[in-house]
């Protein structure tokens, strides 16, 4: 019956063992997954991060293949057309938009990836520990368990030892034929085998209760406390996952407003498109200021058939009698349309007075090449002006420099100026021709024309007369002894009382100042305001009306005008 119940004892032990030990297995494998779990998520964020990096990064090279070349043909198209202007805002904009994609894959990097990346190690680390201590425990238990099952056999086996040498005793006093020597032998072994199991009594009896208090302490301390940390653990890990995700989410989110503000300017670029203004540039660019070719005459050559003889004598002495007509008319101004190949080799393309252009083409390329030689100047001339400065505080103090040394300098400064002066005359003398400010043949009635000058020390290609106000608002008086040309001395229409009041046919801005000395004209302030009564009629001067009383001629080149859509004007042809 006893062995019966041990083997119980020992069996119910065994299984205890064996189901916390499966139970360790259990949350072994379960921790490992969720590791494991934990990885794949990191490298899933890791190359979502790496797609967003690649897609930024095609972004930027499609926004940057597409942008226009600096000092380019096509960046001054982009800076002209509306449409070519909200493209280039789109293409900004989209690299705003891909720097918002490498914000996306830098913040899964470092809010993301760094730190599960650190949590997998430190989660491996605990997870470690944790099973540690449960396998140190359960090695405890069983080493307690194994000391007791010592201690027991060892009782057991005294008891037995005790009880063989009792029977022994009993047995020697029992036989009349022993010797009492011997009889006392035997009793002196019973009791020593009797203290020998009752030393191995209360030493099974230490063990057992150290046991017991051991497994009562592993089963209901130590294992749970490990359980609960692993749990708490999985916890742990299992929020962690789930605040990555919502970080995964939040990375998106915090970007929106300026993707969407990305997206807001390529919509406001694409409102911003005016098909009008495109087209009216077009227009202007390609403007060449011909006149539209005259009505072919009709020639009736069947008029000699029915002619008397005296008829045809009377015809040739009428025809004789009239002008010559210049013959090519038509095909002088049909010549906008020849091909570009004849038309160069015609004016000279190329040339350094753009004569290979059409009129308003040449006038818009002189009056920018004159606008830049005047910028120069005005940088020549600050710069003139820093040495004399810097020369008169060399002066004052000797210790700081030698004034002689900045007149090279200044020589050199002011050669350059002459230089640009010379060149700017020379331009603007080929632009007052272009701009029709130099008489030809005749003039307009009821004009009066300025003096048209020519300096010989200018030199120019055709020697054409020069008169045109410098763009700083100054009026040019200067004549040449050597070359001069005189008109004869038509009044201005200065009669403005006595007519009737002249309509208002658009507005216009001067851009620089004129003083309006001479009779007829009006002296204006650059950036003034003004009504346009009268067009330019090719002379060169435009009529302008500031009140009821204040009206008069202004030099075209000197105001911009902005004609009403309704009112009269010149058609300009292309």
């Amino acid at each position: 019956m006893v062995v019966f119940r041990q083997e119980m004892v020992e069996e119910r032990m065994g299984d205890c063992w064996s189901r916390t030990k499966d139970q360790f297995d259990n949350l072994e494998k379960h921790t490992q997954w969720g590791i494991e779990f934990v990885e794949r998520y990191t490298k899933f964020v890791k190359e979502r991060s790496e797609i967003e990096l690649s897609y930024a990064k095609q972004i930027r090279n499609l926004s940057k293949k597409y942008q226009p070349k600096k000092n380019s043909k096509e960046e001054e198209e982009n800076n002209k057309y509306s449409a070519c202007r909200a493209f280039l805002s789109t293409l900004n904009e989209l690299n705003d938009y891909a720097g918002q994609h490498e914000v996306i894959a830098e913040n899964l990097t470092s809010q993301i990836i760094s730190e599960l990346t650190r949590y997998i190690q430190e989660l491996k680390a605990e997870r470690k520990s944790h099973f540690h201590d449960g396998r140190k425990a359960q090695q405890h238990i069983e080493n307690s368990w194994k000391q007791l099952e010592s201690s027991k056999r060892r009782f057991e086996r005294e008891c037995k030892e005790a009880d063989r040498a009792q029977q022994y005793f009993e047995k020697m006093d029992s036989d009349i034929n022993v010797t009492k020597a011997d009889v006392e032998k035997a009793r002196q072994q019973a009791q020593m085998r009797h203290q020998i199991a009752a030393d191995s009594k209360t030493e099974y009896a230490s063990y057992l209760q150290k046991f017991n208090q051991e497994q009562n302490d592993h089963y209901h301390t130590l294992i749970p406390h490990i359980f609960q940390k692993i749990q708490e653990m999985e916890e742990r890990r299992i929020e962690r996952v789930g605040e990555s995700m919502k970080t995964f989410a939040e990375v998106d989110r915090q970007v929106l407003p300026i993707v969407g503000k990305c997206l807001d300017g390529m919509t406001k670029g694409a409102e911003s498109i005016e098909p009008k203004h495109d087209s009216s540039q077009v227009v202007e660019s390609y403007k060449s200021g011909f006149e539209p070719p005259g009505d072919v005459e009709f020639e009736d050559y069947s008029q000699a058939m029915k002619r008397t003889a005296s008829e045809c004598s009377l015809s040739n002495s009428r025809a004789e009698s009239k002008p010559d007509k210049p013959t090519g008319k038509s095909k002088g101004k049909l010549w906008p349309f020849m091909k570009k190949s004849k038309l160069s080799l015609k004016l000279g393309a190329g040339s350094e007075d753009f004569s290979h252009l059409p009129p308003e083409q040449r006038r818009k390329k002189l009056q920018a090449k004159v606008d830049d030689i005047n910028k120069d100047i005005e940088k020549e001339m600050d710069k003139k002006d820093a040495l004399i400065k810097m020369k008169d505080v060399y002066v004052k103090n000797p210790h700081m420099g030698d004034p002689s040394s900045v007149d090279p300098r200044l020589a050199e400064t002011g050669q350059n100026i002459e230089k640009l002066q010379l060149e700017a005359q020379k331009f603007e003398g080929w632009l007052a021709e272009v701009e029709g400010r130099m008489p030809v043949k005749s003039e307009p009635p009821q004009r009066q024309s300025v003096l048209y000058e020519t300096q010989n020390s200018v030199p120019s290609n055709d020697n054409c007369a020069q008169d045109r106000e410098s763009p700083d608002g100054s009026y040019t008086e200067e004549q040449s002894s050597e070359a001069q040309i005189k008109v004869p001395n038509v009044e201005f229409d200065d009669e403005f009382d006595d007519e009737e009041t002249l309509p208002t046919i658009g507005t216009c801005k001067a851009l620089y100042c004129f003083e309006g000395n001479n009779e007829g004209t009006i002296s204006v302030m650059e950036g003034e305001l003004l009504y346009v009564i009268e067009e330019d009629k090719g002379d060169g001067w435009t009529r302008v009306r500031r009140n009821e009383e204040e009206e008069g001629y202004v030099p075209t080149s000197y105001v911009e005008v902005f004609l009403d859509t309704n009112g009269k004007g010149a058609m300009t042809y292309i």
